[in-house]
């Protein structure tokens, strides 16, 4: 079965990440290196267990656009360009695992808890785990 490992971040995680200080904390060159090294190194893994399906990370919340509402002649009714008041939080990133069960991907999601970077990004981190319908048989709805 095919899991989705989902990460988060915020605007405020990505203006971080380029050393802009954002109220509690920086990353500093030395953090991005850590966790690039550590994000390659958990990758690394996943593929070499043939576990890994797919891994991307996303740009900064600023470069999204929201479309909403129904079309008319094929036009949005509203196109948004982000960052979004209404929520912190965005995907940040994501993998996709094809493993044995679902505790398995969720043991591989609890790797990420290992990531390196600043105390206050670690204390707001987490992942959500969801099985990936394969069709209309798929899981549960």
């Amino acid at each position: 079965m095919k899991y989705m490992i989902l990460s988060y971040g915020s605007q405020r995680d990505y203006d971080g990440l380029t050393g802009n200080a954002t109220g509690d904390y920086a990353w500093t060159p030395a953090d991005f290196t850590a966790m690039v090294e550590f994000m390659q190194t958990f990758t690394a893994k996943l593929e070499a267990s043939g576990e890994l399906v797919d891994t991307r990370g996303l740009v900064a919340p600023v470069h999204t656009r929201r479309v909403s509402g129904s079309t008319r002649a094929g036009t949005p009714v509203l196109v948004t360009d982000g960052p979004y008041a209404e929520t912190q939080e965005v995907l940040a990133g994501y993998w996709i695992v094809e493993c044995d069960s679902f505790d398995r991907a969720t043991e591989i999601a609890a790797g990420l808890a290992e990531c390196p970077g600043p105390t206050a990004v670690a204390a707001r981190a987490y992942a959500d785990v969801r099985p990936v319908a394969e069709g209309p048989e798929g899981p549960e709805m």
